[in-house]
């Protein structure tokens, strides 16, 4: 008895340590599940999302249906196929979801019965559906293809891919900009819009923006929250760009309005030279809301609100005196509300604006939030923050009250333990106030000095706040037990208009005082963090930052991480592929203001560069071209200092496939661990 009390003593010991939770890894961000896409059943009473799982042999991820109660519960799969099925959206009665799938081959809509279980097929387009909506009468489909627009009918487009595929010469002629975009090369097809009746077996469809040169949604991001439908059903409004000889260098989207069934195009922001984007129906159909910036060529302007009564024209700035710019929105059931998402102060919050005193009223105060889905008493919303992936979440109305109402990963968060972190600020530049956050080990020791991992992130107008991000996300260098500091910097998003103007043609003033005050700040209000044992780290601009600081600040990191980070400003110029971007950033083309793309320039300063250096570049980056991070690396190489070169030749500007994403995180965090020391 003595010897089998000892075994289950030892059996509960060994259950005991197995049940503690571990530190967070790549591997466990890239396999998580993530939620999305989702929307609320007319009675209120069920939420229909997807679900994105990691399937880590076919190197992709999967995407399904479920659906759960808004009160939360146990949550029910709607669909299960190797192929993707996503963009759920119900029916007008409540009885069946539609979604798209490409379980046929094509990506196709199909309906799911909830009475009788089953999945059907409705749409059968020589094309596949890349976006859709339905009319609110669940009488007709809006849908985006991608197609050749020299063709009437998608009969004539699904030929033309037929002969292309049998081509043997691969040559593409171009006769203007674009040539290429993001990670494509074009290829002379476009994004249309078209409607169709929505019967069984739909496979015929009326072209709706034929009559423009251009994409709809646009490339490579836009989707379906480019178009809208009128409550009555008759009209359709959409935005586009104009694919002329200006497109490359121009921000100028347009809404256009034509009648469901096809006919003639209205632009109505003509007047609007800068971006006009995201239109959305009053419920009552009698008001336009869509997002307005102010400046042309400006991709980073503050996106407002406008509001237009069509039943006297008059258009008004509801957001012209609310310092934030709004990244999604949507109208109460009422029409005298409207739900925004938007940046703020290190957070992606969300407010309620009330449309005719046109205040605004906080509704969540940490975290990230998105894809806002609105009942009648009722919010259904995506969120998460930098201790937890996203999931749903209810908000009611009356009583203020949120509650979490899915677990996607559940199973796995109980075995992982994450760090606490915090929102600093300190005086940057000018003095001017500048937020951070600090994150530190899941295992942390308050008597213990940690290495820092010192993340910066892109854009520039951008920001890495509290936010559990799939890519740069700080717990997988905690996890490494590091301690990880973001600063937003002058030029960050959330902070006011004016904060975020405050970088252009300024990329390594102001926002390197701001890094170089951080640092300096966490030195002294830290004690657990060893700045002198440090690597700076970051992406895009955030690359750029790193080349810049090994020029102008050498001595303060032992080594830098630069992935698809600028190099030489003079040939971003001529390589990449939106000139509107670098235009404005610099104050015109480098051939007339050659001045303010030199000002700043990494290239000039390469013969004091001494701190080992990690290059990553994905080849199908379009926007900042594998040529500059082929420099950074020749230019250490030459100079014999440490460095290495990570190259994707089947990645764009971001590492997105399972097992690359898996690699890149375990190359970045050797190269850490091989030049700071753990104390």
């Amino acid at each position: 008895m003595k010897y089998l009390s000892i075994l289950l003593g030892l059996s509960v010991a060994s259950i005991s340590v197995a049940a503690e939770p571990r530190s967070f890894t790549a591997e466990d961000m890239v396999t998580f599940n993530r939620v999305g896409a989702a929307t609320l059943s007319p009675d209120g009473e069920t939420v229909a999302y997807q679900l994105r799982t990691t399937d880590l042999e076919a190197d992709r991820g999967r995407y399904d249906i479920y659906t759960v109660s808004s009160t939360g519960g146990d949550a029910q799969q709607i669909t299960k196929h190797a192929a993707a099925d996503t963009s759920p959206t119900w029916s007008a009665d409540g009885k069946k979801l539609y979604f798209l799938s490409s379980r046929t081959g094509s990506s196709q809509l199909h309906s799911y019965d909830f009475k009788s279980q089953s999945i059907e097929q409705v749409s059968d387009f020589p094309v596949g559906v890349d976006t859709f909506k339905l009319s609110s009468d669940n009488s007709h489909i809006v849908f985006s293809a991608t197609v050749f627009p020299e063709c009437e009918r998608l009969i004539c487009s699904k030929e033309n891919f037929d002969k292309r595929a049998k081509q043997k010469a691969t040559g593409k002629l171009y006769n203007k900009t674009f040539v290429r975009h993001w990670d494509q090369w074009l290829d002379g097809t476009q994004s249309r819009l078209f409607s169709a009746e929505l019967t069984q077996n739909v496979s015929t469809a009326t072209r709706l923006s034929h009559a423009l040169n251009g994409n709809v949604p646009s490339r490579p991001f836009g989707g379906a929250e480019e178009y809208t439908i009128s409550p009555d059903g008759k009209t359709v409004v959409f935005t586009l760009r104009v694919a002329d000889e200006k497109e490359s260098r121009s921000t100028n989207f347009d809404l256009y309005q034509v009648p469901i069934n096809g006919g003639d195009i209205t632009n109505i922001t003509q007047a609007n030279k800068a971006w006009d984007t995201q239109p959305v129906f009053s419920p009552d159909g009698s008001k336009l809301a869509w997002l307005a910036m102010d400046r042309p060529d400006f991709e980073a302007d503050r996106l407002q609100i406008h509001l237009k009564d069509l039943k006297t024209g008059e258009v008004t700035n509801l957001t012209k005196d609310w310092d934030r710019s709004v990244s999604s929105y949507a109208f109460s059931q009422d029409g005298k509300t409207l739900y925004v998402t938007g940046n703020n102060i290190g957070k992606k919050s969300l407010w309620a604006f009330d449309i005719a005193s046109k205040t605004s009223k906080l509704l969540t105060h940490k975290g990230y939030v998105g894809g806002v889905s609105v009942g009648e008493e009722q919010l259904i919303y995506q969120y998460d923050d930098l201790k937890k992936p996203a999931d749903l979440y209810r908000f009611d109305l009356s009583s203020g009250e949120s509650q979490q109402i899915t677990q996607v990963n559940q199973s796995v968060l109980k075995d992982i333990a994450f760090g606490d972190y915090e929102q600093f600020s300190f005086e940057g530049w000018n003095d001017e106030t500048v937020y951070g956050y600090a994150v530190k080990p899941a295992d942390f020791d308050p008597e213990k000095e940690y290495p820092l991992a010192f993340l910066i992130h892109g854009g520039p107008q951008g920001s890495f706040g509290d936010h559990f991000h799939y890519r740069w996300n700080p717990q997988t260098y905690t996890g490494q037990g590091f301690v990880a500091v973001m600063i937003d910097f002058h030029g960050s998003t959330g902070y006011g208009q004016e904060f975020t103007d405050s970088i252009t043609g300024d990329w390594g003033g102001k926002p390197l005082v701001d890094l170089q005050k951080g640092m300096a700040y966490i030195d002294e209000t830290y004690d657990f963090i060893d700045t002198d044992n440090s690597c700076a780290l970051g992406a895009s601009y955030g690359g750029y930052m790193i080349n810049w600081i090994a020029g102008q600040w050498p001595d303060q990191f032992k080594c830098l991480v630069n992935h698809d980070g600028i190099f030489d400003n003079r040939m971003m110029y001529y390589a990449t592929e939106e000139l509107w971007f670098v235009e404005w950033e610099n104050g015109g083309t480098y051939y007339d203001t050659p001045e303010t793309f030199e000002k700043h320039n990494p290239v000039h300063h390469v013969k004091n560069w001494k701190t080992p250096m990690l290059v990553v570049q994905g080849t199908k980056d379009f926007r900042v071209p594998e040529t500059q991070s082929l420099g950074t690396f020749t230019a250490l190489q030459r100079q014999g200092i440490p460095s290495q070169f990570l190259v994707f030749e089947n990645e764009n500007h971001w590492v997105l496939k399972p097992n690359n994403s898996i690699q890149w995180h375990n190359v970045v965090n050797n190269w850490l661990h091989k030049w700071l020391s753990d104390k």
